[in-house]
């Protein structure tokens, strides 16, 4: 293949208006229903289904399409039990320690979050999503990744919304730092965690906060110029 080598557009498929409306429609009443949750069941999950899901995530579009990312898919019980080891005393530190503002700690309250995360260790799947400073579009490339942030973040959202259709709950989990997954994971040290993404089925009786389902209207988020 040649650098600028192009294939035809072939498995684009455009819809009749109507159909697009009730397809824009169906989409968006799906994914309002996904709701960030924090009572996981123990449940098993198939890795094949993670294993899609990832695949749908290694579709986003990246800088220079060199898919800066790499993601760690974590089931092992002693691991996921480091994991919250871990977690739990950066949270201790935010929480209790004085490293979170009280300005942010208030914003929080609504949420009713605190260093406590059994959800570490109850969900059948952690996914620790690293990103890559450097890489490229083949495994084993040392170019300079572009956009990673940007990269990083579009994947996560695509990942994200695959487990949703799949039917299963999420949770984006970010301690700071995370660095100890780069040990716990035994990625390198120029991989940076991006988010710990927790996974599988809520559990039985879950609850959300009433804060979280609290949207800001179209005309809220949304100018046409």
């Amino acid at each position: 293949m040649q650098p600028h080598d192009n294939l035809p557009l072939s498995d684009y498929i455009e819809y009749p208006e109507a159909e697009m409306r009730t397809r824009a429609q169906d989409f968006y009443n799906e994914i309002k229903r996904r709701h960030t949750v924090r009572e996981f069941s123990d449940r098993p999950v198939p890795r094949e289904i993670i294993d899609t899901c990832l695949r749908a995530a290694g579709t986003a579009p990246s800088g220079a399409n060199h898919q800066p990312w790499h993601f760690a898919v974590i089931g092992s019980p002693e691991m996921k039990a480091q994991v919250r080891e871990k977690a739990e005393q950066e949270e201790r530190a935010f929480y209790n320690e004085g490293r979170a503002s009280d300005e942010w700690l208030d914003a929080l309250s609504v949420l009713g979050t605190d260093a406590h995360k059994p959800y570490l260790e109850s969900a059948p799947w952690l996914i620790a999503i690293f990103a890559q400073r450097r890489g490229g579009v083949e495994a084993g490339m040392s170019r300079k990744n572009y956009y990673v942030p940007e990269s990083v973040g579009i994947a996560t959202g695509f990942l994200i919304g695959a487990l949703h259709h799949a039917g299963l709950a999420t949770l984006t989990h970010t301690p700071k730092p995370m660095n100890f997954l780069n040990e716990i994971c035994d990625r390198p040290a120029d991989e940076r965690p991006y988010i710990l993404l927790v996974t599988g089925y809520p559990a039985e009786g879950a609850t959300i906060p009433v804060h979280a389902t609290i949207k800001k209207p179209l005309e809220d988020i949304v100018s046409y110029l």
